[in-house]
């Protein structure tokens, strides 16, 4: 079984790869291979994001290796919080990240959003991009307390409740997320 090194430390996302990806693959985290730095994120695109993480790896470890950026953007907020998901309120705390959208976005009648995921692989010296997005809209309050980052106030097109209201399996099923790891995971079965 081949060894892909995910280039993160956050459980919840190698916990949905791992979910996606199955038993092809042996996923390892920075921490598997011994690896704590905190890889800078300093590109003006979720891309950009995202081949700086796989690059470092690919450089310091010799490992094949894929990192992702994701983000939530917000039509009527000219796409933020965007790249800036993460820190969008200044630090990492998500409840204040949420609270900044909610307030945001109080009294816009335009809701519509999406969640972007781009992933970086490096394998075999060769350099893959693989993106995916899932449109829908803010909710004006939070809803569910499952899933992590913005999933409780994102309610998918087609569908009456929030990421975070919807079971792991569910989500892992239509997120931007999956799109993504689906096309990484068809394009590593095809090699």
């Amino acid at each position: 079984m081949r060894e892909i090194v995910f280039a993160t430390n956050n459980k919840h996302k190698i916990e949905e790869v791992k979910a996606i990806i199955g038993e092809r693959f042996i996923l390892k985290s920075l921490d598997d291979i011994g690896c704590d730095v905190d890889i800078p994120e300093t590109g003006n695109t979720f891309h950009e994001n995202a081949m700086q993480k796989s690059r470092y790896v690919n450089l310091h470890y010799g490992l094949d290796c894929f990192g992702d950026d994701s983000g939530l953007i917000v039509e009527s907020l000219n796409n933020e919080p965007g790249i800036y998901s993460a820190r969008y309120s200044g630090s990492r705390d998500m409840e204040k990240n949420l609270s900044l959208v909610l307030y945001k976005m109080q009294g816009e009648n335009n809701r519509n959003a999406a969640f972007i995921t781009v992933i970086s692989l490096i394998i075999d010296g060769e350099e893959y991009s693989f993106e995916g997005r899932i449109d829908g809209k803010i909710t004006e309050e939070k809803l569910g307390d499952s899933g992590f980052g913005y999933d409780p106030i994102f309610i998918p097109s087609g569908y009456a409740k929030s990421f975070a209201q919807m079971s792991a399996e569910e989500k892992n099923q239509i997120s931007h997320r999956a799109i993504a790891v689906k096309k990484l995971t068809d394009f590593l079965r095809s090699r």
